[in-house]
């Protein structure tokens, strides 16, 4: 069965209503499967609310975006062109990878929304790690989101980077949506946190139309087949278990320090008794009282 109410979708318009203003939302994909046209879909859906979007792209032209977004008001669309010399190197580009910091991406975004939130989509944060450091990075994303004038949406390749890095990173995240491709098709692992702390999690089968409308396909989950249990003790060189005998046997063990009932009758026996003291050759016995000053 197909679904446009899809969790990416529900995401999505939690993200545009303020649900997560001032959040930092990640898409994940690898070489197996590129996320960029679930990106064009989010892209596409802000503006269609009316949101003024700012596409940082280091890896797509402003035309090759254009084109993928045919049919949407991008007249609101701001493209900041770090694809052209993201490196600096020729001096022609318009944002460079050296210049990502909290001060710069608020510069940039705060000129054509003055007063309104402005929703950020980053293409790809992967650019800015390889040459930034996952440190730089994280503070000037923390920055960001404790300003809460931008909702920051960045697209991370993660077979490009240390599993640290990308945990680092994603852990910085209010939202995370990791895909990859599986049998069913395109597959997506959502991560969500909350502000009390409490973490969602969930997976799901989803598509991307023509026209970037993101498709959920409602699935009964399948039951994995339960592996058979390994017994740990099958190859050991010596017997852990014990035969009926030597059960018994241990059982009526007395262990030397328990205190049981022949002890503790001995102990609270009450009868009669006295002290010998049999003096030894050797004891220093002095026949004066060294203490007789104590007397009183």
């Amino acid at each position: 069965m197909l679904t446009s109410f899809c969790i990416l979708s529900i995401m999505l318009n939690d993200l545009l209503q303020g649900t997560d203003a001032g959040g930092f939302f990640i898409i994940q994909d690898s070489c197996r499967y590129s996320a960029r046209r679930l990106l064009w879909s989010f892209i596409k859906a802000a503006l269609n609310r009316e949101e003024v979007v700012h596409v940082l792209s280091f890896e797509v032209s402003e035309d090759e975006l254009k084109n993928g977004l045919k049919g949407s008001p991008i007249e609101r669309l701001r493209f900041h062109d770090a694809y052209s010399d993201p490196l600096g190197w020729s001096g022609r580009g318009a944002f460079t990878v050296d210049r990502f910091c909290a001060e710069s991406v608020t510069a940039l975004v705060e000129p054509s929304s003055p007063g309104r939130r402005a929703v950020l989509v980053i293409d790809s944060l992967s650019w800015i790690l390889r040459h930034s450091g996952p440190a730089a990075v994280c503070r000037a994303v923390r920055q960001l989101r404790n300003d809460g004038s931008v909702v920051i949406v960045g697209l991370l390749h993660r077979d490009l980077h240390p599993r640290g890095t990308v945990g680092s990173l994603c852990r910085s995240a209010a939202s995370v949506v990791a895909v990859d491709a599986g049998p069913r098709g395109a597959e997506a692992k959502v991560t969500k946190r909350l502000k009390s702390g409490k973490v969602l999690q969930d997976e799901e089968v989803f598509s991307v139309d023509d026209d970037l409308t993101v498709v959920g396909r409602s699935e009964p989950s399948r039951v994995r087949p339960r592996e058979p249990e390994m017994d740990p003790t099958a190859h050991l060189t010596f017997n852990l278990r014990l035969s009926d005998l030597e059960r018994e046997a241990k059982e009526k063990l007395a262990l030397p320090f328990v205190f049981t009932k022949e002890k503790k009758a001995a102990l609270l026996h009450t009868g009669s008794g006295r002290i010998v003291y049999e003096p030894d050759a050797n004891d220093d016995y002095d026949q004066e009282d060294p203490d007789d000053d104590l007397d009183v």
